[in-house]
């Protein structure tokens, strides 16, 4: 259950960051609402998460999730830059999440 609420914060991180910056600095009411309310859902997700989950692998996968994200967001809808640099360290970035996943497995089994 912990990990599918630290996936969940990682989603809902996103929100808040693609939320950022459709607020324009706080400036624009409804977008800045969104991002607060998804900022709050996915700390208070996260800190469940930490509860069974080692800070150190806890931390990583969920700003992991959150920057791989926001980057597949900028370049599917915001029209970013999808560099050959960009796309294969976003595959670093999330093999090392999938390993940082696998490898606290491990150690629940040993």
């Amino acid at each position: 259950m912990a990990w599918l609420l630290l996936v969940f914060a990682g989603l809902t991180e996103i929100v808040w960051a693609i939320g950022l910056k459709e607020a324009n600095g706080f400036t624009k009411l409804v977008p800045s609402i969104v991002t607060i309310l998804f900022l709050v859902i996915s700390f208070f997700l996260f800190a469940k998460a930490m509860k069974t989950i080692p800070i150190g692998t806890a931390y990583a996968i969920f700003t992991g999730i959150g920057a791989a994200g926001t980057v597949i967001v900028g370049i599917l809808w915001l029209n970013e830059e999808a560099s050959l640099g960009k796309i294969f360290f976003l595959c670093v970035l999330l093999f090392g999440i999938i390993g940082l996943k696998l490898s606290d497995d491990e150690e629940e089994v040993a």
